[in-house]
């Protein structure tokens, strides 16, 4: 049995010849548009080299793009330049354009542990180490006593780390360490892993300390043994490549391997998809609700297909348990589809786990922009599963920001399809993220609120809401690094750090860093506002700040002001600056800085489109009588 290598979650390449070649008279945004179209198709090894030089040939046009960047470095013990094709239409397929950089053959210690290497010079925001197990396995006698096997795994973990620490400390970059693929081959058989010193029970066991290692020093994995699951996974590698070009993963393996990568730069960035939009009829059940009625729905014990089903409503019950957010788009009547959540017995979804509830006759990408509008999330954060083809196509072709995997046509394949997706890909898991769902529902409830208030001064005194603003705490690291790589509406900059900056900013002096959380009546909204601040002078000035969309439109960005005015005066500041540099998604915040009173400022921008603002301390401030506000040391 071999590994499916397709990219088997999109939809067929059948209109690649077409996208791939732009008309010659098609404007920047068509190019775009066209290549991110080929980029979301099912795609082979020669189709994505192809798309690769296509988008070389349009350069121009995706620099003008606005996507945001990402500067990967490679590093390894063996060939990896054919890997960068498959990762950087990987990371157009998830609206990311990835600079790829390849380091010398087998130098990955060198340029990892040398200050002035070309790593260096490249000053990359991520560094993927990709090691063959050659080159890091130790390699003993049969007869080495587990103790010993032991100690030489620790030595190898030991001159990881330093690599990793290198690359953290010294170029501020985020390493995804790779782990070990399957190219040892059996010594004693079914034995091996019983076997302390057999090549296999070395790796395995490398492999696990390399994953424990790993997570205490904020390294991410990339598994792609895991990734691919057991069988079929040695079709990840071509000895004969490897022997000959030094290549561990082969060509055929190239798409699926390069998608790997690009969802963890994506989960970097903050591309990853939120809200999870099912269909119900022959999604969620086998059936029409509407005709069969809730007793003739299969789910459930009895059959196969209804087990797969509930199978199904399980995985997803389990991502709104990490955070990913469940809503419904159905072409029901509204009560006919509430109806098995409430009545049938095999339901595992109930209808308190949908944070959005569309039902009714109205065309599926209408229901998916309620549904985005309803949830104040943007319309890319969606991912859209629906049995029906041509209900598929549709929403591919109106809304092409939206994720649609392409749905096989056995129930049994549903949670296979929509795992190897990767659009849920994670880069941390934060307490705040386990509330998520809870947070919409929540939400909910203050839109009602809303809705009956007279005013929006008593709406926000009906709210009852605390907020405590404290400096980053290492408890705060991961939550803190999540929302400044993937706030996007509420953000002056829209400038990313990385793990390893953040840490430094809570170590050095000259800064200011604000974590802000919110609760109120109705519950914790969590960690929803981080401001970063860097004493220049007489002045702070404002690096970052932003705010979950959780919270936008109660003016908490007032009571900020005040903590943040607060600490700057007692650093010694008399002056507040404040930086808005315009992108397609921050609008929202393009007159933040006059409303809270801030002035034009004399000092330049840094780039021709940036608006300088300055207030001075220690004021007069907003008016922040609206909430209680918590000021901790």
């Amino acid at each position: 049995m071999t590994i499916d290598l397709s990219l088997h979650w999109l939809p067929p390449a059948d209109r690649f010849a077409d996208l791939v070649r732009p008309p010659p008279d098609a404007t920047a945004t068509e190019i775009v548009a066209s290549l991110r179209a080929a980029a979301g198709l099912r795609l082979d090894f020669l189709q994505t080299r192809k798309l690769d030089r296509a988008m070389a040939t349009h350069a121009t046009a995706m620099e003008a793009s606005g996507l945001p960047r990402i500067r990967l470095a490679l590093l390894g013990s063996g060939t990896l330049d054919q890997l960068v094709p498959g990762i950087r239409v990987g990371a157009l397929r998830r609206g990311l354009l990835a600079d790829v950089w390849v380091a010398p053959y087998g130098q990955w210690r060198q340029q990892a542990l040398d200050p002035s290497s070309e790593l260096a010079g490249y000053a990359p925001d991520v560094v993927l180490l990709s090691l063959e197990g050659g080159a890091i396995v130790p390699e003993l006698p049969s007869d080495t006593p587990a103790r010993e096997a032991e100690l030489a795994i620790e030595g190898r973990i030991d001159e990881l780390t330093a690599v990793w620490r290198a690359i953290q400390d010294r170029l501020r970059a985020t390493v995804i360490q790779q782990t070990i693929l399957p190219d040892q081959p059996a010594l004693f058989g079914h034995l091996d892993r019983l076997v302390p010193s057999s090549p296999a029970a070395l790796a395995a066991r490398l492999d696990a300390r390399m994953l424990e290692a790993a997570a205490r020093d904020g390294v991410l994995p990339l598994d792609l043994r895991a990734a691919a699951g057991e069988l079929g996974a040695r079709g990840l590698v071509d000895p004969t490549l490897w022997f000959h070009a030094k290549q561990a993963i082969g060509p055929a393996a190239v798409p699926w391997a390069g998608d790997q990568v690009a969802r963890i730069l994506a989960a970097l960035r903050g591309l990853s998809k939120k809200v999870l939009v099912l269909d119900l009829d022959n999604t969620l059940w086998g059936g029409v609700v509407g005709d069969d009625g809730v007793d003739g729905l299969v789910l459930g014990q009895g059959s196969g297909t209804g087990e797969a089903y509930a199978a199904f409503q399980r995985y997803a019950k389990q991502l709104a348990g990490r955070g990913i957010v469940l809503a419904v788009s159905s072409k029901n009547e509204p009560a006919t589809a509430e109806a098995p959540f409430r009545e049938h017995p095999e339901m595992v979804l109930r209808r308190e786990d949908i944070a959005a509830f569309e039902a009714g006759w109205h065309d599926k990408p209408s229901a998916l922009r309620r549904i985005a509008a309803d949830l104040d999330l943007g319309i890319d954060s969606l991912v859209f599963f629906d049995d029906n083809p041509a209900e598929r196509e549709l929403v591919r072709r109106t809304l092409p920001m939206v994720a649609v995997p392409e749905v096989p046509t056995a129930p049994e394949l549903y949670v296979r399809c929509l795992a190897d997706s990767g659009w849920f890909e994670a880069v941390s898991f934060t307490a705040d993220d386990a509330k998520r769902a809870g947070q919409y529902a929540a939400n909910a409830e203050r839109r009602r609120l809303q809705a009956g208030a007279t005013d929006l001064e008593g709406f926000l005194r009906d709210l009852d809401m605390t907020v405590s603003i404290a400096p980053f705490r290492p408890v705060d690291l991961a939550r803190v690094t999540q929302l400044i790589n993937k706030t996007n509406q509420f953000n002056l900059t829209t400038r990313r750090h990385t793990e390893a900056e953040v840490k430094a900013m809570m170590a050095d002096p000259d800064r200011l860093t604000f974590a802000v959380r919110v609760t109120d009546r109705f519950g914790d909204n969590g960690l929803v506002s981080v401001v970063i601040g860097r004493r220049d002078g007489d002045a702070v000035e404002l690096d970052t700040w932003l705010m979950s969309c959780r919270v936008l439109g109660r003016k908490v960005e007032d009571a900020v002001l005040h903590a943040v005015a607060e600490k700057a005066l007692a650093a010694g500041a008399h002056r507040l600056i404040g930086r808005y540099r315009p992108t397609a998604k921050n609008g929202l915040v393009r007159d933040m800085y006059p409303r809270l009173g801030f002035a034009a400022a004399d000092a330049p921008p840094e780039t021709p489109e940036e608006q300088v603002w300055e207030l001075a301390l220690p004021g007069p401030l907003p008016a922040a009588d609206h909430v209680t506000i918590r000021i901790e040391d």
